[in-house]
């Protein structure tokens, strides 16, 4: 009988042994940001190999998406701007089109063709006066979600303006997140995280923790966060303003700005949301931080399975009607 138990035991302690999940890490410069790759695998040789596929996925999208690579469909379709259209991948065609659903879903708080900007504010350099009324007004005539015109027959892509552009800064880095999720998915990984410069999708369980464990940044003191999570298969994004400002006769102006009027916002911090979609989240954050407390507040109350929490000038936390919160001990 002991035996048995013995034999039984035994047979559970090498099981658990053979089967033992680990987790591979991996920090990388992509796309001009810092991507995180996070995965659970049984061996170091299985969870380079799924990190490296994860890095050659990114870069097989940078090369569609990209607006700075001049051979990119993207480059293509801004070069051909007012011209013809252009024939893309089913990828970036689907993209497009989703970010156009958004577009009509914050009724053009977020809108891809805001490529377009005259840049006549600079967040890299210094500025010493606000820009003029009218080069402000200027700067924003090309933006236009409707002069984007799809072709589902074809699968090209026409901007109907000379000098309209389109670019994916504010959903690029969610949309790749989710297809490097996809990919590892396909490819067996039963858990794991991408962390695309802040833009987080994550997967599974943690081989020890079970959830994944997100903290939300402290705009105050980046340093610190504000408040941490335990999430499984959802997306968080977080959109600030700390980062990158200009400050100009002592008023701080934001690098985020409102596609409708050219004007930095000023109302709110940072907009973190939370859903299941890496992409939707991305362009939720940006359309929201641009709407204010009060319009994208009532915008995500609205939709299903979507949270958010709100940081405002005052430093005052907001959330979402549903949003379940557990601060660090460390909060201050």
């Amino acid at each position: 009988m002991l035996k048995s138990i013995f034999t039984i035991l035994l047979y559970f302690y090498c099981y658990s042994i053979i089967n033992a999940q680990y987790i591979y890490k991996e920090k990388v410069l992509l796309m001009g940001v810092d991507f995180e790759f996070v995965v659970v695998a049984s061996t170091p040789e299985e969870g380079n190999y799924f990190l490296k596929q994860a890095i050659d996925e990114v870069l097989r999208i940078e090369n569609n998406i990209s607006s700075w690579k001049k051979n990119s469909q993207t480059s293509l379709i801004n070069t051909n701007a007012g011209i013809q259209p252009v024939k893309v991948s089913k990828d970036l065609y689907q993209l497009i089109r989703r970010s156009k659903r958004i577009s009509t879903l914050t009724n053009g708080y977020f809108d891809i063709s805001f490529a377009s900007i005259d840049k006549i504010w600079h967040f890299d350099k210094p500025i010493k006066k606000i820009p003029s009324e009218e080069s402000i007004q200027n700067s924003v005539a090309k933006i236009n979600y409707n002069d984007i015109i799809l072709n589902d027959t074809l699968q090209t892509v026409f901007l109907k303006e000379q000098g309209m552009k389109i670019s994916f800064g504010a959903i690029g880095k969610g949309f790749t997140a989710e297809k490097v999720k996809q990919k590892l998915q396909q490819l067996g990984v039963t858990g794991g995280l991408i962390n695309a410069s802040g833009d987080i999708a994550c997967w599974g369980e943690h081989p020890i923790t079970k959830q994944w464990k997100i903290a939300i940044t402290n705009p105050n003191k980046t340093k610190d966060p504000i408040a941490w999570f335990d999430l499984s298969n959802t997306a968080v994004v977080t959109s600030g303003n700390y980062e990158k400002y200009a400050v100009i006769n002592n008023t701080q102006y934001t690098h985020i700005i409102n596609p409708k009027t050219g004007w930095p916002v000023n109302e709110l911090k940072s907009v973190t949301v939370f859903c299941k979609n890496a992409e939707l989240a991305d362009a939720l954050a940006t359309a929201v931080f641009v709407m204010g407390k009060d319009k994208g507040t009532k915008l995500i109350n609205q939709l299903k399975d979507v949270e958010c929490l709100m940081i405002d000038n005052n430093n005052r936390i907001s959330y979402s009607k549903t949003l379940n919160t557990t601060y660090s001990k460390n909060t201050k």
